[in-house]
């Protein structure tokens, strides 16, 4: 089989989307590939379904808003993930000091100085202590009182500062939306932090090694945001587990990710995932990254629809279609989950 056929298809397994494997929970899931990006919730939930079998949106609400299991925060990139609960506070101890000092400018630019900054935090702290999760807009109205303006990034970049500093963290959906509520009640300490310091980076590597492998160390410095050095450091210090077993052929195992699926953007190149002739077509421009058709790991096509009872609509790339009978059965195995997984 040709070395980067072979190199694929790894890594549609490591990630669950490839060579028939799928969990069984989201916490399985979340324990295989440690974060799922979340700045769109409903892509994300989608993300889980993809790599599980016979998981419902229920069980997805249940494990964020009442087992606590999951929790969604910024953290690699500073974009918002969907981690374990009980790898948060490690990863936020790594990276929320490296997007607070990468936030500062912003803030100043914003007109927020240190000392609204700080009076911020108090009122932020403050309202959910007294009345429970607060909404964006319910932080909002009340951080208004400190003159900032209801309008604009200002409060956005507030509430954020709050949770990298690690007083708040996002809570239960309130009728669709996301809260916010105090990261000490929602997550308890239960004891020292299991990694820190360079430990930390070591094990967000092996992490990343396990989970998108085959990979290099600027394939781990893309998808981490962490600067060269420190990754690449990590990266030599992390020891390879050894060449697995070559996936064996079969039926196409045919997956629909969701918009921004970590295998889109989790390495340095996407030529691997994502023919260069079709790039655009899956990344349009404007920080839009758009769910596409995969096929053992290679893209074939895009698709759309799938929410609220609406159908999902594929789009073959150019010279993809039709489809041979198996791949368009396994769409349609698809389409029909999605569809059961969002009623």
């Amino acid at each position: 089989m040709e070395r980067r056929t072979t190199e694929r298809l790894l890594r549609a397994r490591a990630q669950a989307i490839g060579d028939g494997v799928r969990e069984d929970s989201v916490a399985a899931v979340l324990d295989r590939v440690l974060a799922v990006q979340a700045q769109d919730l409903p892509a994300a939930e989608l993300g889980l379904r993809v790599r599980a079998r016979g998981l419902t949106q229920e069980a997805v609400r249940r494990a964020t808003d009442t087992e606590r299991t999951a929790v969604r925060g910024w953290f690699m990139r500073g974009t918002l993930q969907l981690v374990p609960a009980a790898d948060a506070r490690w990863l936020l101890a790594l990276f929320g000091p490296v997007h607070l000092a990468l936030a500062a400018r912003r803030l100043r630019e914003l007109g927020l100085d240190e000392a609204l900054c700080t009076r911020s935090e108090r009122v932020i702290t403050d309202a959910i202590a007294a009345e429970g999760p607060q909404t964006r807009a319910g932080l909002t109205r009340r951080l208004t009182t400190l003159g900032v303006e209801p309008k604009g990034q200002s409060a956005f970049h507030l509430i954020r500062r709050a949770a990298l500093a690690g007083l708040i963290c996002h809570g239960p959906q309130r009728d669709g939306e996301a809260t916010f509520v105090l990261l000490d009640d929602w997550l308890p300490a239960t004891g020292p932090l299991p990694c820190t310091g360079e430990a930390a980076v070591r094990e967000l590597a092996r992490r990343y090694r396990a989970a998108h492998g085959p990979a290099d160390a600027a394939d781990f410095v893309h998808w981490s945001g962490l600067k060269t050095t420190t990754g690449r450091n990590a990266w030599a210090a992390v020891r390879d587990t050894g060449p697995e077993d070559p996936p064996v052929p079969g039926e196409p195992d045919v997956r629909l990710l969701p918009a921004y699926d970590n295998y889109l953007v989790g390495y340095r190149s996407r030529d691997l995932s994502v023919p260069a002739e079709h790039e655009r077509r899956v990344w349009p421009g404007g920080g839009q990254i758009r769910a596409t058709v995969l096929v053992d790991g290679l893209a074939v096509g895009t698709w759309s629809g799938g929410r609220r009872g609406a159908p999902v609509k594929v789009e073959p790339f150019p010279g993809n279609g039709p489809f041979s009978p198996a791949v368009a059965a396994g769409i349609a195995r698809e389409s029909a989950d999605i569809a059961r997984f969002s009623t």
